[in-house]
């Protein structure tokens, strides 16, 4: 759990600065305050970043899903 709450958190850490660069070296306080007011595709802008971390997220770790769900475990001896 732990894991995968530092894979979330760099994701959004990793996208919000990828797309908001500019924005976060010139004026990051103001940036933060203005959140409420943005939004992207109709979702609320506080909500925004979180919404297409959660997305990304799923789409990053499908992959280790699928291999987790098909590999062939070890049974007891």
């Amino acid at each position: 759990m732990k894991k995968e709450i530092i894979i979330f958190i760099g994701l959004f850490l990793f996208l919000a600065i990828g797309m908001h660069f500019k924005q976060w070296i010139d004026h990051p306080i103001e940036h933060l305050m203005n959140m409420t007011h943005g939004g992207a595709f109709g979702i609320p802008g506080a909500v925004h970043p979180f919404v297409f971390t959660f997305l990304v997220y799923i789409i990053v770790r499908f992959p280790a899903l699928i291999k987790k769900l098909f590999s062939k475990k070890k049974l007891p001896n």
